[in-house]
Order: C-alpha cells, then structure tokens, then sequence
C-alpha cells in the first residue's frame, strides 16, 4: 500500500512557475514508477509525467515539453513536478501516482495503482 499527498498548487499567472510535490509512505519508494496526471473541468484525465523508480526513465507529454520536468528524489520519498511558462490551458487539478511496476513509465492512468488527492492549478492569462 502507498499513500500519495500532493501539495504545491495554487494559482499563478501565465508565464509563472510552480513547482508540485507528491509526498508518499508505505511502500519502498524505490520501487514505485510514479506519474502526474492533470483533469481539467469537464476533461478527460491527462497524462503529463512519469518517472521510473530509480529515475533514469523518464516520459513527459509533448505539449508540456521544454517547460515542465518530473523529477524524485528516493531519499525524500517525493517526485516533483517543475512547472515553467504556465499557460491557462494548464489549468486543472493534478494528481500524483504510483505504478508498482518499477521500470515502467505508463502514460496509461489505469496501469497506476495508487493515486492521491489532487492539488488545484489555477493560470490566470
């Protein structure tokens, strides 16, 4: 069992950065792929990030590359998220998520086996 708390959201104008973390306990951390995912309202849940266990593998969404970074740190037991040159369109409640598969970085949500509750990201234009 893992349990994933996500803090860090807010609200920011565009252009601005935020910088999302999603702390987690119960398993070995190390052995968890984790991933962000974001739903806007009235959307679909979206892929954004995912990182493998040890951190060599990552996979991000196109849209978001160049301006956000997914990163963990096992020591910590927490994965980042590094949000730069927010855009409105980045809008929506962002969920952290484990994968009990290690070495994988599914940009699938139904392969994610633990999720938290969310954090609220807010771009004004």
């Amino acid at each position: 069992q893992v349990q994933l708390v996500e803090s860090g959201g807010g609200f920011v104008q565009a252009g601005g950065s935020l910088r999302l973390s999603c702390a987690a306990s119960g398993r070995s951390f190390s052995s968890v792929a984790m991933g962000w995912f974001r739903q806007g309202t009235g959307k679909e849940r979206e892929f954004v990030a995912a990182i493998s266990g040890s951190g060599s593998t990552t996979r991000i969404l196109n849209s978001v590359k160049g301006r956000f970074t997914i990163s963990r740190d096992n020591a910590k037991n927490t994965v980042y998220l590094q949000m730069n040159s927010l855009k409105p369109e980045d809008t929506a409640v962002y969920y952290c998520a484990a994968d009990r598969r290690s070495s994988l970085t599914s940009a699938d949500y139904s392969d994610y086996d633990y999720w938290g509750q969310g954090t609220q990201v807010t771009v004004s234009s």
